[in-house]
This record gives C-alpha cells, structure tokens and sequence, in this order.
C-alpha cells in the first residue's frame, strides 16, 4: 500500500486517518444504495472531482483505478447476459466509484496512518482484535490490484498465443493463480506466525 501512496500537501492529505476512513466507509456505502445510472454517474464524477482536488497526476490516478478494468471485462458482458444491461452499466459505475474511493484513500493516506486509525476505530469494541482486523484490511487492498494483475496477465498471455477467448479458458487460470497466490500468502503468514 506504501507504493500507492502519493505524498501531497491537499486538505484530503492533511485530513485525520479517521475521518478519512469514516467518510469512505459511509461514501461507499451509499454508492451502494444508488440504483440509477446517473446518480453513480454523478458520484463518479465527483470522486473524479476529488482526485483533482487531492492534486494526484492523471497516471496515478489510473493506475489506482485502472487494474479494475480488466475485471470488469469480464464481469460486465457477463452480468448483461444473465442480468441485462442496464444492471451491468449500474454495477460497472458503481464498481469504477467504490475502487476510484478506495485509490483516492490510499493515494493520500500511508499505511502506518490507515492502520492506526482501524485500531481506533476498534479500540472501544471488546472481544475485537484490531491487530488482525488491521492486517485483514491491507491483506484486503493488496488483494484487489493483485487479482487485477493476474486476470491483465492472463489476458496478455491468451492474446499472445492466440489462444481461444472463452470465459471458462480466461477463468480457469485466473481461478488455479488465485489460488496459487493464496496459499503462497497462507505459508507467508503461518511462517510469520499468524496461523491461528
């Protein structure tokens, strides 16, 4: 997460971790809740807003929100299909808006100061473990650009060698390096001692 962090001098640099935090959790869920496309279209438009604002370059910005993409290459013909399209369009704005908020908070908040903000957040919270919860969250945001670099890798890998384009030939290996990348950070952790 350090690697996405852009050092800045903006009012959403210098806003607490905690604020922060709170803002995105209720930001992102009341995209949750918008069920028009031009709502989300308004809400991506001011997130948009915001990364100007924060002062972060156009190339970090899609760099933090670009990897989504190639989910939703696969997640939107396959939701117009079995949905319609017009729910694929809602979940494709929605989705852009959640992780374009999600970049934004990473873009201007360090690591250190993401993770001791959840301790206060559940420090008054009795049987929590805000250590792990901690660890559960950037295990959680390194997950998201690493599952994006598997499906871009696999897809760059098919283009090359021409191979057929068929979901269950994209998905299959982007499921069996899933897995391979779960149980590398599995032995990582229990190496480390989280294993219980």
């Amino acid at each position: 997460m350090n690697g996405f962090y852009h050092p800045g001098r903006s009012l959403l640099h210098r806003m607490p971790a905690v604020a922060k935090l709170l803002t995105l959790i209720v930001t992102v869920t009341v995209v949750a809740f918008l069920r028009s496309p031009e709502a989300l279209g308004i809400a991506l438009a001011v997130t948009t807003l915001l990364f100007v604002v924060a002062g972060i370059p156009p190339r970090l910005a899609l760099r933090a929100v670009g990897p989504v993409f190639w989910v939703l290459l696969i997640a939107v013909p396959l939701n117009g299909w079995l949905v319609g399209w017009d729910s694929a369009v809602i979940m494709a704005l929605r989705v852009v808006t959640v992780v374009a908020l999600a970049g934004l908070f990473t873009l201007t908040t360090t690591v250190s100061a993401v993770l001791g903000a959840v301790e206060t957040l559940l420090r008054p919270l009795p049987r929590v473990d805000a250590d792990r919860v901690g660890l559960l969250l950037a295990l959680t945001i390194r997950a998201i650009p690493l599952l994006s670099e598997i499906v871009g890798s696999v897809f760059e890998a098919r283009r090359a060698r021409g191979v057929d384009r068929s979901l269950r030939a994209i998905a299959v290996p982007v499921i069996v390096r899933s897995l391979q990348s779960a149980d590398e950070l599995g032995d990582a952790l229990i190496a480390r001692g989280v294993d219980d």
